[in-house]
């Protein structure tokens, strides 16, 4: 066979006979032979590659990137993924990025300073997902996260609750955001009085620290809503070994229903993200920068929506006893 012939196969291109064709794929597959994708790629001057920045200890960050790989096979591209992790930063996470030769970056939920994006959005298309950045040169994607402990907290007033608290995260992308739905919501239902904000943050272990407070707080809330799923989980730790049943005693409500949340044995009542949604908006928006397509706004804002589980039910004196 001829080197051209041969091609012509591997590109799935019309120019090979039936029996010529079944002939190759018969030896590439006896040799074990795969087309260097990558290596075509780079004599047309296009990688098609996406990079991704993404944190490890987030169990959100998975999802999303699950996600993020659907939405890139569906139009042609492939993902080069780049974590951060408590010994490598952002900045070192975006520059292996930029080796490798994607053609726009997405990232996830940084932490970085929007000058440094604006820096990165000078070289190549920058699409930031889950934090709301202020800059004509950068794109967002990202949840209405007011809107969702705004429904957070109608859910439990709906229940009976009053006295509500809340555990934010910091200054985590999104917390400020959270934590003015948080108190706008409050308000709303004329519970100003009853506003509380227990210091936390995006981990288990800032849940249990700010449940600790909780524990301390008289009268106790019975109800709480918290920045993330993570989070929500180390409040549900020491809340039970502290003796209180959830939701007997205390309601819960988490943060972006990951699969932390969807687990049997904890089954978080919480405010879902649009993950499909999410990624498929960004892996467009990074493509009709790269073809240079009109684009109208440059962030996205996808409403979330609450998933009731078990962790919630109305307040002590009305809710039934926990299932034995």
């Amino acid at each position: 066979m001829s080197v051209a012939l041969v091609s012509i196969v591997m590109r799935d291109v019309p120019g090979a006979s039936p029996a010529s064709r079944q002939r190759v794929l018969q030896a590439a597959d006896e040799l074990g032979y795969r087309p260097d994708t990558r290596a075509r790629l780079l004599r047309s001057s296009r990688s098609r590659l996406l990079g991704v920045v993404f944190g490890v200890q987030h169990a959100f960050h998975g999802d999303l990137v699950s996600g993020l790989y659907t939405a890139a096979d569906r139009v042609g591209y492939e993902l080069a993924l780049s974590a951060v992790t408590p010994q490598r930063d952002e900045q070192r996470a975006a520059a292996s990025l930029l080796q490798d030769r994607c053609e726009a970056l997405v990232l996830l939920g940084p932490h970085t300073r929007t000058a440094h994006l604006a820096e990165l959005a000078a070289r190549l298309p920058v699409v930031v997902v889950a934090r709301a950045v202020r800059h004509r040169d950068v794109d967002v994607v990202r949840t209405a996260d007011e809107s969702g402990l705004h429904e957070a907290v109608d859910h439990l007033v709906g229940l009976g609750h009053r006295r509500i608290a809340h555990v934010d995260g910091g200054r985590a992308p999104g917390a400020a955001e959270r934590r003015r739905g948080y108190r706008d919501a409050m308000r709303h239902h004329g519970l100003a009085a009853d506003v509380h904000v227990l210091s936390g943050g995006l981990t288990e272990d800032d849940g249990a620290a700010a449940a600790r407070a909780l524990l301390d707080l008289t009268p106790r809330p019975t109800a709480v809503t918290v920045f993330n799923d993570r989070c929500a989980l180390g409040v549900l730790d020491v809340l039970q070994r502290a003796g209180l049943a959830v939701p007997g005693d205390i309601s819960v409500v988490g943060y972006d229903d990951s699969r932390l949340a969807r687990l049997s044995h904890v089954g978080l009542t919480t405010i879902a993200q649009d993950i499909e949604q999410i990624t498929t908006l960004a892996v467009t928006r990074a493509i009709d920068r790269l073809e240079r397509n009109p684009v109208s706004h440059r962030e996205l804002v996808v409403p979330p929506h609450l998933v009731v589980r078990t962790t919630t039910c109305p307040p002590p004196a009305t809710c039934p006893p926990p299932a034995t």
